[in-house]
């Protein structure tokens, strides 16, 4: 139905290429021109003040939540002030050994305007909903839990 493309770009920076040595940092690049500066996470000898791949894992997963969040809310005639979410991503070993996001955790916090808000169960509905349809949450393996804070 659709495609959605990056390319990624690194370059060598040091004379040697060793483990220790070579450089992590690189550029993901996207539609409209848009570049980010992206390096393994600090743990793998990667640049803190870039964005890692597991950071913009956990992050394309919560931005599809909200997306899809919004979506539902506003077809039910909610009118969402403020959405924001804490997520985190857990990476854990696997039973066969490997290293693994096998978890997410959702933490949105949405504030509502208007004459009209959810009701508690109407709330985790929606955000049941938005799960349930969050099509970057259908394409992993990892569970994900949404807990609204």
């Amino acid at each position: 139905m659709s495609e959605h493309k990056a390319t990624i770009i690194w370059k060598k920076e040091s004379d040697q290429f060793t483990y220790d040595t070579y450089n992590r940092g690189h550029i993901w690049k996207f539609d409209a021109g848009i570049e980010v500066k992206a390096s393994a996470t600090p743990a793998y000898l990667g640049n803190a003040d870039m964005v890692d791949p597991e950071e913009a894992f956990v992050a394309s997963l919560s931005s599809c939540h909200m997306l899809t969040f919004l979506a539902f809310a506003c077809k039910k005639r909610l009118v969402v002030e403020s959405y924001e979410d804490e997520a985190v991503a857990h990476v854990e070993k696997t039973p066969e050994g490997k290293l693994a996001i096998t978890r997410v955790e959702l933490h949105p916090r949405v504030i509502f305007g208007g004459e009209k808000a959810p009701t508690a169960e109407e709330l985790d509905q929606l955000h049941h909903s938005a799960h349930e349809f969050c099509f970057i949450a259908n394409s992993v393996k990892a569970s994900v839990a949404v807990e609204p804070r």
